[in-house]
């Protein structure tokens, strides 16, 4: 039987816990006989990921930033989640233009009117407008966040953003939840590893596109 394309998205401050559920979920999925492309952003294509290491590593300006992640974005969805949405895939990605709203918009102080421009022209596509099904956003205090990460690796340069800076960037995604009408949900995401999954995957259930019990 043909599947619709399905288009799920991750969403959090850094030391969030997002990244580790996309294997949970891209196994899940695979287990009820779909077809799972797993993507990050930036990143997914070659020129995204290069754009990736100049976004995470060189000092430039907000609307440099700004640019530099649509245009990742542009090419992420015309070669991989485009096709792979036409193909009936379920598209897991690691990121996507919320980010973009809570880290550059809100963290960096960037207009939100010239993001919301980007965003039209960068997801506007071939066939229509281009938004995820289902935003996962795993909530935790920016404190907890930082003492996840603490030492285990060396920061990027958003990383390495002072705190005041991720109290920005959860209120960005706290005032996304509220304006998305139900795509972006909130997950506590200072749980237990497994408390947070059980969350994950009552959700997908509970849309009918996962079998299980709620």
């Amino acid at each position: 039987m043909a599947h619709s394309g399905l288009f799920i998205t991750l969403e959090g401050i850094d030391g969030a816990g997002k990244s580790s559920h996309v294997a949970a979920l891209t196994q899940a999925f695979e287990a009820c006989g779909r077809m799972v492309t797993a993507t990050r952003e930036p990143g997914g294509t070659p020129l995204a990921e290069s754009l990736r290491e100049l976004l995470l590593h060189a000092a430039m300006d907000p609307l440099t930033e700004a640019l530099l992640m649509f245009a990742a974005r542009r090419d992420h969805v015309q070669t991989v989640i485009q096709p792979a949405l036409r193909r009936g895939d379920v598209v897991i990605c690691d990121r996507f233009t919320d980010a973009t709203f809570a880290y550059q918009g809100y963290g960096r102080h960037f207009d939100l009117g010239t993001l919301r421009t980007l965003e039209k022209w960068v997801q506007t596509t071939d066939d229509g407008w281009l938004e995820p099904h289902l935003t996962l956003w795993f909530d935790v205090p920016p404190a907890v966040a930082a003492a996840r990460l603490a030492g285990t690796r060396r920061p990027d340069k958003f990383e390495a953003m002072p705190y005041a800076f991720f109290e920005r960037v959860a209120q960005g995604y706290a005032d996304r939840a509220h304006q998305s009408t139900g795509r972006l949900v909130r997950i506590d995401g200072a749980q237990s590893p497994k408390a947070v999954w059980q969350d994950v995957h009552a959700l997908c259930v509970g849309r009918g596109w996962l079998k299980g019990s709620l």
